[in-house]
C-alpha cells in the first residue's frame, strides 16, 4: 500500500509500520476508529475509516487539524504562509525562527506550529513543563525551498480532501474516558509515548500512565491494538511482562534514525499488543543482535 505522510510529523512516527499495523487491525464496519493518542495521526489517516475520533494530549496538534476541518487552513493559505515565513527565515536566519517560536508560545497559531515542527532540530516536537515549545532551530535557513513547501502543501491537501469525505472528529481530552466509553463495534488504536523512551512529547509518560492505560484497555468493550516497544539489543521494555503479557503479541523489527549519522541507526523490536487473535501470524527471521528472549517473543500468542 502507498502510505500517505501527514503534514505534522513527530518522533516515533509509524510511517514504515503502517502496512503491518493495518494488516493486523480488525476494523469495524459500522463502528468508530478511535485514537486516544493521535500524535502524527499517520495510522488513522491511512486507515481512512468512515468515522473516527482523533484525540491527543497536545492541544496544538488537535488545533491544527481542527483548523483544516473548519477551513481556516487551506492548501492556498498554507502555501502563502510557508512561502512568506520561509522567505523571512532565509533573509534573517536563526533569529527569525526564535521570533516565530516566541509568537507561537504567546498566541498558539496552528500555522506557526506547523512551521516550528518543520524547522525545529531533527523534526522533534517537545514542550517544557510550562507548555512552551522549546526545540532549537535546525540551522537550515534555506529549509523552505519551493519543492519542500509544495510537499507540505500536498500533505495538507490530502487531509483537506479526506475531511470532506469522512466523519472525523478531533478532541483534546483524557485517554481513559475515550477508551472506556468505546462500544463493541468500535476499534481502538493506541500509540502512547513509549515508556522509558519518549517522555518529552508534551508531558511525561511513566509507569503510572502505563498502568492507567492497561486498566482502561482491560475494561474496554472494543477491540484494540496497542503499539509499543518490545526490546533492543541493550534492554527490554519491562512493561511488556508486567502489563501486557496476557494479551496477544506480535513483534517486528524496525529501525530508528536519531541524528544525521548512519551509526545512529538502531534496531528495535516494535510490538503490537491486542485483545483478539491476529488474522495472519507471520514469523520473521531474527537478526544477530537479538537476544534469546527477543527471539522467543518474535511471535507469542497468549490464550
Amino acid at each position: 500500500m502507498k502510505v500517505r505522510v501527514p503534514p505534522i510529523k513527530c518522533q516515533g512516527i509509524k510511517t514504515k509500520l503502517v502496512p503491518w499495523i493495518l494488516a493486523n487491525c480488525d476494523l469495524p464496519e459500522n463502528g468508530v476508529w478511535i485514537e486516544p493518542f493521535m500524535g502524527s495521526g499517520v495510522v488513522g489517516f491511512n486507515a481512512c475509516h468512515d468515522r473516527a475520533i482523533f484525540n491527543d494530549v497536545n492541544p496544538h496538534v488537535i488545533d491544527f487539524y481542527q483548523a483544516i476541518k473548519d477551513v481556516e487552513i487551506t492548501p492556498i493559505t498554507a502555501r502563502r504562509y510557508l512561502e512568506n515565513e520561509g522567505r523571512g527565515l532565509r533573509e534573517i536566519g536563526d533569529e527569525y525562527y526564535y521570533e516565530i517560536r516566541s509568537r507561537f508560545n504567546d498566541l498558539h497559531r496552528p500555522l506557526d506550529f506547523l512551521f516550528l515542527s518543520r524547522a525545529g532540530f531533527n523534526g522533534v516536537i517537545r514542550f517544557n513543563s510550562k507548555g512552551g515549545f522549546n526545540v532549537p532551530f535546525c540551522k537550515k535557513t534555506e529549509r523552505f525551498s519551493k519543492a519542500y513547501v509544495t510537499k507540505i502543501v500536498n500533505q495538507i491537501s490530502h487531509i483537506y480532501e479526506l475531511l470532506k469525505i469522512y466523519d472525523w472528529e478531533f478532541r483534546h481530552g483524557d485517554f481513559e474516558d475515550l477508551i472506556l466509553n468505546a462500544s463493541e463495534e468500535d476499534f481502538v488504536y493506541c500509540d502512547p509515548p513509549y515508556y522509558g523512551r519518549h517522555v518529552d512529547y508534551y508531558n511525561t509518560w511513566g509507569e503510572e500512565e502505563e498502568e492507567k492505560l492497561s486498566h482502561a484497555l482491560r475494561h474496554t468493550r472494543a477491540k484494540f491494538i496497542l503499539s509499543t516497544w518490545h526490546s533492543n539489543k541493550y534492554r527490554e521494555n519491562p512493561c511488556i511482562e508486567k502489563y501486557w503479557s496476557d494479551f496477544y503479541l506480535l513483534t517486528k523489527e524496525h529501525f530508528y534514525h536519531i541524528g544525521a549519522n548512519e551509526s545512529n541507526r538502531n534496531a528495535m523490536l516494535e510490538a503490537l499488543v491486542m485483545n483478539y487473535e491476529p488474522p495472519a501470524p507471520v514469523i520473521e527471521k531474527s537478526v544477530e543482535q537479538l537476544t534469546l528472549f527477543e527471539e522467543r517473543a518474535r511471535y507469542n500468542v497468549s490464550p
